[in-house]
């Protein structure tokens, strides 16, 4: 009977933190090996054909070999390293913020005495925080930082993705008035429709209220970008400078309210009178007909319409 050892916080009992997954590690390998074959194959027969004008075709082969290898060892070396190149693609801001931190502060040390250094720390801190619309844009800033993360986690944790468990590519994010906005290029495996029907879960993971996505290209369904909404600025109380226009000392105006009919009754309803226009000429009298339904015949009135001349 086995004792179950206890679990450990990070990795897999082993005590180190996983990185890079073993699915991902395996794929990675493969995939590298068939870039070396097949860049050194392609690479080392075009090269041989192109130097089997100029030499022997024998030494044209030992050309191509020493053209291909080395290039086929280059293309193995940039896919196998390819995840740790994406981890270090997820850390990008957070590197490169840190590394001008660190440089910054070495520098001023180095230059300036300890109670200089000290005092433009505060200020290079102080002021910003102190500000409302420049803390706001760090802490704006800040949250795109961890949005990013998050939909990497959520990717990772409950969304599907390919059979070499390779994670879409997190490009870039900006604050918006309501949140955060993210543009995200899906791998092979994923599609729109997959992650409509996540989308509550990954507003949840990214600690906000709803979460959208749409295309961000129409030439290209893998090229997403996601809408990260924290508040909503349309209920806002907004302040008008109308205010400041209007003097203090005008006197209110009793304005009365219109009663406003909450129901409508047919039967209380008027109903309108129509008068019709009156017509400019009146209307002829109708000739009356003879005993036996016909018209009578029209009589001539003026001595235009006296026919006697001509009998």
């Amino acid at each position: 009977m086995s004792k179950s050892s206890p679990r450990r916080p990070f990795g897999r009992n082993t005590g180190t933190v996983t990185v890079i997954e073993a699915k991902v590690h395996r794929s990675s390998a493969r995939n590298a090996r068939l870039a070396f074959i097949l860049t050194a194959v392609i690479v080392g027969l075009l090269s041989a054909v192109v130097a089997a004008s100029y030499m022997h075709p024998i030494l044209a082969l030992f050309l191509g070999a020493l053209i291909g290898v080395p290039l086929g060892g280059l293309a193995w070396v940039l896919v196998r390293i390819w995840p740790v190149l994406r981890v270090l693609w997820w850390w990008t801001p957070e590197i490169g913020i840190t590394t001008l931190l660190g440089a910054g502060w070495v520098q001023l040390a180095n230059h300036t005495p300890g109670p200089v250094t000290l005092v433009v720390v505060a200020l290079v801190v102080g002021v910003p925080a102190a500000l409302p619309a420049s803390r706001r844009a760090v802490v704006a800033w800040t949250w795109c930082l961890v949005v990013r993360h998050r939909l990497r986690v959520c990717f990772a944790q409950f969304i599907i993705a390919n059979q070499s468990g390779s994670l879409p590519l997190i490009l870039w994010a900006k604050p918006t008035p309501v949140g955060e906005r993210v543009w995200v290029y899906l791998r092979p495996g994923l599609s729109l429709g997959d992650l409509e029907g996540r989308l509550d879960r990954i507003a949840v993971a990214c600690h906000a209220s709803t979460a959208l996505i749409e295309r961000a290209s129409d030439g290209n369904a893998a090229y997403l970008r996601f809408d990260i909404k924290r508040r909503e600025v349309l209920t806002a109380t907004v302040g008008s400078p109308l205010v400041d226009v209007i003097d203090s000392s005008t006197p209110a105006t009793e304005r009365i309210a219109a009663s406003v009919p909450t129901a409508l009754d047919l039967p209380d309803v008027d109903v309108p009178t129509i008068t019709l226009p009156t017509q400019g000429k009146p209307a002829q009298k109708k000739p009356p007909a003879t005993a036996n339904g016909s018209k009578p015949a029209a009589s001539s009135s003026t001595p235009e319409d006296d026919i006697s001349d001509w009998i």
